[in-house]
């Protein structure tokens, strides 16, 4: 009897980890597949952001009844009023800041903390703030839990931004603003790049803003949806 129970409990431990194995396997075939069809295949071109996009697991950074929409090329709700941003944004955001490897990067708006995963495998340093104390406090359990120790999380009003580890090679909101927060845009390097959502009075178009000494040079990349940033910048 005794033997029977261990092979009952060596088959059960067997199908558990062949289980385990065969979600993994799947997805990174997930993963693979939204490279492929959703990046790739439109105008994301920077290899370094196609294979952290590919390495990132973004069914981890979603809740568990939205997990089998992971992959898919939608925005998905977080809670809080919140989502995380569609995976072809994601790798569009990142690819206009235009990372070499050694930078310290600026996000604003953490969410689920997927964004500055992705940002976690492209560079020396990441700063977050998120405006939800307790999204804030999920992302940061969870990114430390996946292993990002380049990432800095904290909970406040992202228009301040991070003065005291400033300034920063490049800024990313991922909230839409009425205009460039100038706190923000005193804590980017000159030279530096912020990528955002600007709200045109009901309208959204991504931007890229350069610092050249005390100018701004902006550029539109075309209209999107994220939520509104608030706080401050509202004021």
């Amino acid at each position: 009897m005794l033997l029977v129970f261990l092979l009952l409990a060596v088959n059960a431990c067997v199908d558990r980890n062949a289980r385990r194995s065969n979600d993994a396997d799947d997805w990174a075939a997930q993963r693979a597949r939204m490279v492929r069809d959703q990046l790739a295949a439109r105008d994301i071109t920077d290899e370094r952001v196609l294979a952290a996009m590919g390495d990132v697991k973004r069914h981890e950074f979603v809740p568990p009844a939205q997990r089998s929409y992971a992959y898919d090329d939608h925005p998905l709700p977080i809670g809080n009023g919140q989502t995380i941003s569609q995976p072809y944004v994601v790798a569009l955001m990142t690819q206009l800041l235009k990372l070499q490897g050694n930078e310290k990067i600026l996000e604003i708006g953490t969410g689920s903390g997927y964004q500055a995963a992705v940002l976690a495998r492209l560079v020396k340093e990441v700063y977050t703030i998120e405006l939800e104390p307790d999204l804030a406090t999920s992302a940061k359990e969870r990114l430390r839990q996946l292993g990002y120790e380049n990432v800095r999380v904290r909970s406040g009003d992202g228009f301040f931004g991070w003065p005291e580890a400033a300034p920063f090679d490049a800024i990313l909101c991922t909230a839409a603003a009425p205009r460039v927060p100038e706190k923000l845009v005193d804590q980017l390097r000159d030279g530096g790049r912020i990528v955002l959502p600007l709200d045109r009075g009901g309208e959204q178009e991504l931007v890229t803003g350069i610092k050249r000494g005390d100018d701004l040079r902006v550029r539109s990349h075309g209209p999107v949806l994220f939520v509104p940033m608030r706080g401050k910048v509202r004021e």
